[in-house]
């Protein structure tokens, strides 16, 4: 019969730590949790729960990434600092975690991160798993501490010495284990810290599906002249384990033994760990200790499986945006083609020259879209450099302006410009903060009513300059400024969704902010009251003058003679058939071809000065038809143009490689490739010296 001290020891409630800035989140977590049946403690904030830390002891601290006093991350840390917190175990929840965030987070000892909105039977699966293995850790300190008082002085000093080994034992598995989030690393550090502190052999087991073995590891491992190590009856062992969830020690009768572990993920069984030694290695000590660190050895090996599944969710999202660019790309093509002969007639009536018009607005606003998705998936994974060069401020603004004039004028907007009295310039990729600079001008310019004003206002001090976007718009709630910037986030969720977008222009500006070693924020006075972003960026005082307007070289005339074949190689109808009657239109003699090998034949006999060439062909890819062309005299000279609706990096290096003088990505800018076409040799040039 159990004694009063086990009952009362088992029915004493632990105290369980949620940490967020939103009510309604409490009340989220506190009706999921309370099937557990423990003390589950609120906090508000992180001052709030660092009070509560030192006041009381916590088997786990659910904390929210975002909050507004002290982000997850530094209430993490300073939890670290305070003795008593030091090996609480930490869960953050967080909507949107990337790769740089998450190692921090395992940095600073959190176990595991858990996505918002939580999964209920996934949050208080984990929860259990802590709350138990905090029972039990207390529940060996006691009796650690009962041995010590019944104990003469050298059976406690014993004692001690043992309990400081399994304390440091538990401390190094923990800082192992948390080095990688590689599935194989995992595992060796998993069998590396059993042998030989816990076992003489340690050996992991992952199930299949169908009940078999999925993957075997065993260290050490076993010699070519050594007996059979995974016996069948060790295996019936092992599969015995896995059906009960519950640890086992087997006894092969010559005095040896294997203590068997589930290794557990929620309710889930992900493996077996068997730990094989003399059967009088397993007391009852030596077994609590193997169950704490199995415990954290599961933590692991499902973070580092999760993570796996991440990155090739990951991996597979990145290729699914590539094509879907491609895919809608290649309508672009056509329709923006079709907007430029349009546009080259003589005359319309009204009512068609309007239609052109929205056309190619709507045709040019797709085409940003694209841009930034495809952006916001480089920048995440790390791939987006920056190309820093000396920028006059007024020349910068005078770009970003220049961008967002269609906009603006489309709603009869003013925007005001105020520039400080000194010049100033800065480092900087003029691209990317253009970008950054139109694509706050045209957020405000959205969220503002028509014939309002719009205030760019720029000032310099102590080696920072500041670019404010002040508007007149609808403003926003305090409860979203510390979400503007998150990925995919929107303040307007309703169904007719009347602003439109992504969510995802503030989060380029904060990244392509942030490469420019720069920092972003927002304000405002709440709902109908306007905002202002505003950009911080290191620059200095330069030496040219505000007033001075930066040159603009006019793009020459297309000029005739220079080139006049041109063959367009395109497996896209709408597109090859748009581009062909605009370049006659310019007076270009032009040929089309729809799939490799006629596009390499008709090459011979046409003798192109300027090849077109889709890459996403049938049969051979326009890589390969690259090759061919420039093996065969007829067109080996050609100024070859890669037109296509691939724009990531690997396929730019491709066309280099395959022989392309330029890589342009669908829609292309019309104006820019008729310039390059009217003459190739200075379009090469240009590139030269580029």
């Amino acid at each position: 019969m159990p004694s009063s001290s086990s009952r009362d020891e088992a029915a004493e409630k632990v105290n369980i730590l949620v940490v967020d800035d939103l009510p309604e989140k409490h009340v989220v977590f506190t009706t999921i949790l309370e099937e557990l049946g423990q003390n589950i403690v609120s906090a508000r904030s992180g001052q709030e729960a660092l009070k509560f830390i030192l006041e009381m002891e916590f088997a786990v601290i659910l904390l929210d990434v975002n909050m507004p006093d002290i982000d997850g991350l530094e209430t993490a840390s300073l939890i670290r600092q305070y003795k008593k917190s030091a090996q609480t175990p930490i869960v953050f929840i967080t909507a949107y975690v990337d790769e740089l965030q998450a190692r921090r987070g395992y940095a600073l000892g959190a176990v595991d991160y858990i996505p918002s909105p939580v999964v209920p039977e996934v949050l208080r699966s984990k929860v259990r798993v802590f709350v138990e293995l905090f029972r039990m850790n207390r529940q060996l300190q006691k009796q650690a501490a009962q041995r010590e008082e019944l104990a003469r002085s050298e059976a406690a000093r014993t004692a001690a010495e043992a309990a400081s080994e399994r304390a440091d034992f538990l401390a190094e598995a923990s800082q192992v284990l948390s080095r990688s989030l590689n599935l194989d690393d995992t595992i060796a550090a998993v069998l590396g810290l059993c042998v030989p502190a816990l076992a003489d052999r340690a050996i992991l087991g992952i199930p299949d599906k169908e009940g078999g073995v999925r993957r075997l590891e065993m260290h050490p491992a076993p010699r070519a002249d050594d007996p059979e190590v995974f016996t069948p009856e060790l295996r019936g062992a092992a599969d015995e384990v896995i059906r009960e969830k519950q640890l086992k020690v087997w006894r092969k009768g010559d005095g040896r033994a294997a203590a068997i572990c589930p290794l557990t993920a929620g309710d889930e069984i992900r493996g077996a760990l068997a730990l094989l030694g003399p059967e009088s290695r397993f007391d009852a000590t030596r077994l609590a200790l193997i169950r704490e660190f199995t415990g954290r050895a599961s933590i692991a090996m499902e973070n580092a499986r999760l993570y796996s599944a991440v990155q090739e969710a990951d991996r597979r999202k990145n290729e699914f945006l590539a094509m879907l660019a491609h895919e809608l790309r290649n309508p672009l093509a056509p329709i923006r083609n079709a907007v430029h002969i349009l546009a080259s007639a003589e005359s319309l009536p009204p009512k068609l020259g309007w239609a052109r018009d929205v056309i190619g607005r709507q045709a040019d606003h797709m085409a940003r879209l694209i841009d930034d998705l495809l952006d916001v998936s480089r920048i995440v994974q790390g791939k987006v450099a920056v190309k820093p060069e000396v920028l006059q401020l007024a020349a910068l603004i005078e770009r970003s302006v220049e961008a967002s004039s269609p906009r603006l004028g489309g709603r009869e907007q003013v925007l005001d410009v105020v520039l400080p009295p000194e010049p100033v310039e800065l480092d900087g990729d003029p691209d990317r903060l253009s970008q950054v600079l139109s694509n706050l001008v045209n957020n405000a310019s959205k969220f503002s009513p028509p014939r309002s004003r719009i205030r760019l206002e720029a000032t310099f001090e102590g080696g920072e300059l500041q670019i404010a976007v002040q508007d007149e718009g609808a403003g926003i709630e305090p409860e979203f400024l510390p979400h503007m910037f998150d990925l995919f986030a929107q303040a307007d969720q309703s169904l007719d969704r009347s602003q439109g977008g992504l969510g995802i222009g503030l989060t380029l500006v904060k990244h392509l902010v942030e490469l420019h070693g720069g920092r972003v924020w927002a304000t405002s006075e709440g709902l109908g009251k306007g905002s202002r972003v505003t950009v911080a960026l290191p620059a200095r005082i330069g030496t040219q003058s505000t007033g001075t307007a930066p040159v603009v070289t006019p793009r020459p005339a297309a000029t005739r003679g220079l080139a006049s074949r041109i063959l367009v190689v395109d497996d896209l109808a709408a597109s090859a058939e748009t581009l062909m009657t605009l370049l006659e239109m310019e007076g270009f003699e032009v040929k089309v071809a729809h799939e490799g090998q006629a596009a390499l034949a008709l090459a011979r006999e046409f003798r192109p000065h300027v090849v077109l060439l889709d890459i996403g062909l049938p049969g051979m890819n326009g890589f390969e038809v690259a090759h061919g062309l420039r093996a065969q005299p007829e067109s080996r000279d050609a100024l070859l143009i890669a037109l296509t609706g691939y724009g990531e990096a690997e396929s730019r290096s491709r066309s280099a490689q395959a022989g392309f003088d330029f890589h342009m990505v669908k829609p292309a800018d019309v104006n820019l490739l008729l310039t390059m076409i009217a003459d190739p040799n200075e379009a090469r040039k240009a590139v030269a010296t580029a």
